[in-house]
């Protein structure tokens, strides 16, 4: 778009100097209009995915918003993710456009999998109670973060270990073996569906909890055995996990998504693919980011701490996040100025061709009225 500014921000963080080949942990673009220095401004990051030229920045930076797409230490290697660590790095962007952008109004903006990951980030600002990963300490730089003004959820999940639990294919029989079935509950399977029976879907998602929960226990049991001869963590991979039944029977969570696809194609080549959310994991990451058990990215107690003007909006075409995952997370927040707005599009707004300008209109309309 003409008439946009990007400029390139990379710094240190708390926790992690400038790398010795050069680059800093901390970077991003920050998009302004041109020659303008806007009072109000977004942030957004996300565990893994590279955010700093989001689809959204430029959309909003001619609306007159500033637009700092942010990446933390984490940006493609999500196997080594720490969640303290990633909450510093997002409250050095934070810190950045407060003091030298000179922003007075700071709209956290969690998009995708980044919605948890920015809720994180405003609830230990607001109460600073984040507990260590097991084996570390909780930096002090995780205890003096800037919270934000207004918070935008945009086609997010709740948590990111709620996302990976829907996904997971529980028909996996071992862990170390991508080939293994068990045919009971295999959602590919025709025998089972789709459609799937009301029997099959109440068993499938037990069994899906039940598979995190066994990883879980697995890596406490591996992190002791570990200890043992002197070892902190290992590498483990993480198979099967495009399996959720929402994918392939659109009469669940209906939307008017394209049934039988999903961000990787098709769901059923996807999922025996090693091509997945969490396919390599550290012990501790799997901790920190997917265990339902123990991970504090998950949604439900971040989001009830954020009391500030919450707008969640939810595309219908969306493959991967449901109506009632926006739904959820609109009455998981504590905010009680908050609206809830499901409008046309996929997941990155591609479709209709207008999309993006829709949602930049609704996003400036909705700031408008509370600034």
């Amino acid at each position: 778009m003409s008439g946009i500014e990007r400029h390139f921000i990379s710094m240190e963080s708390a926790t992690a100097p400038r790398n010795g080949a050069g680059y800093y942990p901390c970077q991003g673009l920050y998009h302004t209009r041109a020659g303008e220095k806007p009072k109000t401004a977004f942030i957004a990051t996300h565990y893994n995915v590279d955010f700093s030229e989001h689809y959204l920045a430029e959309y909003m930076a001619t609306r007159g918003f500033g637009f700092l797409g942010w990446n933390t230490r984490f940006r493609g290697a999500e196997a080594y993710f720490l969640l303290e660590h990633a909450l510093v790095d997002i409250g050095v962007g934070v810190r950045w456009l407060q003091q030298e952008a000179g922003v007075e109004n700071i709209v956290i903006l969690g998009n995708s999998g980044g919605g948890s990951l920015m809720a994180a980030y405003h609830s230990q600002a607001v109460d600073p109670v984040l507990e260590a990963t097991p084996g570390l300490k909780v930096p002090a730089a995780a205890k003096e973060l800037i919270p934000g003004d207004y918070y935008i959820s945009l086609c997010a999940h709740a948590g990111r270990p709620e996302v990976l639990t829907d996904w997971m294919d529980p028909s996996i029989i071992d862990e170390t073996d991508p080939a293994s079935i068990d045919a009971a509950l295999n959602m590919y399977d025709p025998e089972n569906g789709p459609p799937y029976s009301a029997e099959f879907i109440q068993c499938y998602r037990a069994a899906q909890v039940a598979r995190n929960d066994r990883i879980t226990a697995w890596v406490y049991s591996e992190l002791d055995r570990l200890r043992q001869v002197g070892m902190f963590d290992r590498a483990f991979n993480m198979h099967r996990t495009w399996a959720d039944l929402r994918l392939m029977d659109g009469s669940i969570d209906p939307s008017d998504r394209p049934v039988g696809q999903c961000y990787a194609g098709d769901p059923k080549a996807a999922n025996f693919s090693p091509r997945s959310i969490g396919l390599n994991n550290t012990l501790r990451t799997w901790l920190s980011m997917w265990s339902l058990m123990s991970s504090p990215c998950r949604g439900a107690p971040h989001l009830a701490k954020i009391k500030l003007p919450a707008l969640v909006m939810q595309s219908l075409s969306d493959t991967g996040v449901f109506p009632g995952d926006a739904k959820n997370i609109y009455e998981l927040l504590g905010s009680t100025d908050k609206s809830l707005e499901l409008m046309a599009g996929d997941h990155y707004l591609l479709e209709p061709h207008d999309a993006r300008d829709n949602y930049a209109d609704k996003i400036a309309s909705w700031l408008g009225a509370r600034l």
